[in-house]
């Protein structure tokens, strides 16, 4: 809290060019002051408790400054800025304006504080309501004031969209998504017109706003009746990237809500030949966003995005299969009661099987997907000798968690008879243990022990001829697993680069060197090597 009152010292300069006076008025470059206001207090991290508190002592200042206090100690005195205040020269000052816009952030914060402790406190929302209502009533006091003549048409707009901006969030709150969608449209047509106008700099902070509200645009036009609207959201959480932050959270806190109203319609599901009813709401939402999250990793544009979707799909997951377990829990209890001895797995123990199963499963893809990525740096050539680059044992042990999870595949509970699935898992330990296998062999390369190593490649070939004789039997079970005759082709060519490097080294021996001295003193060169 004392490092944020020692900033907001060294910001006021900063802060005063961006509300000076212009020649054409007064003005004031609103969504500049607030977003930098913003990301020096709090909003970065998502700590809207300490920006309500710089806002509050902003207004403080502000209010001393210009003489603008309501009562004393003792008393309290209301005081509102008004339009024919601002027509006299003694108040032609823009920091009244500036007053206004701190108290409506100031509301605004509260708001967003509380919708996060809403999700634990679900009675926080009514005071939620209220703080965004007043976040509101404030900017409709900002955009009269801006109506007086001696404000610039610039500051005007600004307060226009801003004012917009906040009762488009008051409606979507109170899930009004028409009027919601009307005030964000007006918010979002009035910043690309801005953007059109002004410098380059300006322009990408008006389009980074118009990229802020498009979300809540798309989450209103599905509630209204858009089926296109979960498309376009899902597109927009790609091309966020890997950065995360707050447009990220936001991404997902709408998706999540769009699912939980799609989720009303799911009942069950179909795995390894039987149906099981989904009576868990949050099971529901899992699996109705399961398909749209594995298309979103598919046509993920770099490897950093494709990771923070894994771990997002693996973190809903583990969610998912904690909500089941203590079902699970609730049920055994009443299976205690009923003294019922059933050898059948219930519909509950296979949900939680297959939930089980998706999440190892998803491991194994993100690991391989890791690996295709640490053998492609492994094979570029190392420019920076200081920086340690990858190395095969980084490999072995992304393999290793593969077959860790596979291990743990073929024990699930309720398909112990399923032979069918038990066979492929197999086929699928392996193809990674060949993979695996090579990996070793590759790191005794890169310290010559070459008798090794043509040993493990050997046991290479062996892994993979095995695939291939038993793949047969199995219809499309190697469709999404790495292609074993790549690995056969590359193992070979391995063997004979081997083989050639190790009767080299045999014949650079010491022992293998002629005795007696060397003309000016250098050692004797091998002679030809014989096939």
């Amino acid at each position: 809290m004392a490092l944020d009152k020692q900033n907001e010292g060294k910001i006021l300069p900063m802060d005063e060019n961006k509300e000076n006076k212009t020649e054409d008025g007064i003005g004031l470059e609103i969504l500049q002051i607030i977003k930098d206001s913003q990301q020096q207090h709090g909003l970065r991290h998502g700590d809207y408790q300490r920006y309500r508190g710089y806002c509050s002592r902003r207004l403080r200042r502000l209010r001393k400054t210009l003489g603008f206090k309501c009562g004393n100690r003792h008393k309290f005195t209301g005081k509102k800025v008004t339009v024919e205040m601002l027509s006299d020269n003694r108040y032609s000052d823009n920091r009244y304006l500036l007053l206004v816009l701190m108290e409506a952030e100031r509301a605004w914060s509260y708001a967003m504080q509380l919708k996060q402790e809403a999700n634990t406190e679900p009675r926080k929302r009514f005071h939620l309501l209220s703080r965004l209502r007043k976040a509101a009533k404030h900017g409709e006091r900002l955009e009269k004031l801006c109506e007086s003549p001696r404000v610039d048409a610039k500051t005007k707009l600004e307060a226009q969209a801003y004012t917009s901006y906040l009762s488009g969030m008051v409606r979507f709150e109170l899930q009004e998504w028409k009027a919601a969608t009307e005030a964000f449209n007006k918010c979002k047509t009035i910043y690309e017109k801005l953007a059109s106008a002004f410098t380059e700099e300006l322009a990408v902070l008006y389009h980074q706003r118009v990229e802020e509200i498009s979300p809540n645009i798309r989450y209103c036009a599905y509630n209204i009746g858009d089926q296109n609207a979960m498309n376009e959201l899902m597109q927009m959480r790609l091309s966020a990237g890997g950065g995360g932050g707050m447009m990220a959270e936001k991404l997902e806190a709408l998706i999540t809500q769009t699912r939980a109203k799609q989720a009303a319609t799911m009942s069950e599901v179909e795995w390894r030949g039987r149906t099981v009813p989904v009576k868990i709401d949050k099971a529901r939402i899992f699996l109705l966003g399961l398909g749209d999250n594995e298309a979103a990793i598919a046509q993920a544009a770099n490897e950093e995005t494709k990771e923070r979707l894994y771990e997002t799909l693996l973190a809903e997951c583990r969610d998912t299969i904690q909500a089941v377990r203590e079902e699970l829990k609730t049920e055994a209890k009443q299976r205690e009661r009923s003294d019922e001895a059933s050898g059948k797995v219930s519909n509950l123990q296979f949900l939680h099987s297959y939930l089980t199963y998706i999440k190892l499963w998803t491991v194994v893809k993100r690991n391989e997907s890791m690996a295709h990525m640490l053998q492609a740096k492994l094979k570029e050539p190392q420019t920076d000798e200081n920086k340690r680059g990858p190395r095969p044992q980084d490999l072995i042990r992304l393999y290793d968690i593969i077959l860790q999870s596979l291990a743990e595949l073929s024990t699930l509970q309720g398909l112990e008879e399923d032979h069918t699935f038990q066979k492929e898992v197999a086929l699928k330990m392996l193809v990674y243990k060949a993979y695996r296998c090579f990996f070793i062999a590759q790191s005794y390369v890169l310290v010559k022990k070459w008798s090794e190593a043509l040993v493990l490649y050997e046991r290479v070939l062996k892994y993979a001829k095995e695939v291939q004789s038993k793949a047969k039997s199995l219809n499309n079970s190697l469709k999404d697993l790495p292609d074993v005759q790549e690995l056969i082709t590359e193992v070979n060519a391995e063997k004979y680069s081997l083989q050639a490097a190790a009767i080299l080294a045999s014949v650079r021996a010491p022992g293998n060197l002629p005795p007696g001295p060397h003309p000016g003193g250098e050692a004797a060169q091998p002679g030809p090597v014989s096939p």
